[in-house]
């Protein structure tokens, strides 16, 4: 699958950065797995909404307290099944799903860097998929690195990455606003709008 030159990159940040990296990616994916619970009433999405909305606060708020081992626990009773449903938008809500779980497993282990480009690579598989499913064919890495959706992630990765880069040390103020401007924009990795 494609590789992204901020991989290499994302080596150069410490492990804030790469949390709120992870957990602006997992922004951008929360409408697809919001539309897919609406579309099949398999839950109420509230439950991502929540456990996202922990992360943020473990970013904001100095010495938060959050049991992880119970977020991941709750996480994993609403991730659907791709068998069970017989509509696309199970794949793409998974994969909000295993990004979300990424930064869980981050904060267990303490390894936030593979976690970071593993929820970059999510994000691009996400839209890869997509386009793939839409045109109906197989595309190679380098037709897919065409594709205008697959620039645009890029550049939003790389954006991101520039700001936390630029930061001497962890900013408040920055965290709260990347959280606010991409639920503002509200529309996901393969454009779905949040409603």
């Amino acid at each position: 699958m494609l590789r992204n030159p901020i991989h290499l990159r994302l080596a150069k940040l410490d492990s804030w950065r790469h949390i709120t990296f992870m957990a602006c990616l997992c922004e951008r994916m929360y409408p697809n797995y919001q539309l897919f619970c609406k579309q099949t009433s398999f839950l109420n999405p509230i439950r991502y909404r929540i456990i996202l909305d922990l992360i943020w606060e473990s970013l904001i708020i100095k010495d938060s307290k959050i049991d992880f081992d119970n977020q991941l626990e709750k996480l994993e009773e609403v991730i659907p099944v791709a068998n069970d449903f017989d509509i696309y938008g199970v794949h793409p809500a998974i994969d909000a799903c295993i990004a979300l779980s990424e930064i869980i497993h981050s904060y267990l282990s303490g390894e936030t860097l593979e976690s970071a480009i593993e929820v970059s690579k999510i994000s691009i598989r996400t839209i890869a998929m997509f386009e793939m499913t839409q045109t109906g064919k197989e595309m190679s890495d380098e037709e897919l690195k065409e594709l205008l959706t697959i620039e645009e992630e890029w550049d939003i990765q790389w954006e991101i990455y520039r700001l936390l880069a630029a930061c001497e040390e962890r900013y408040v103020a920055l965290i709260k606003g990347l959280k606010s401007d991409l639920r503002e924009v509200g529309i996901s990795n393969i454009g779905i709008k949040v409603t």
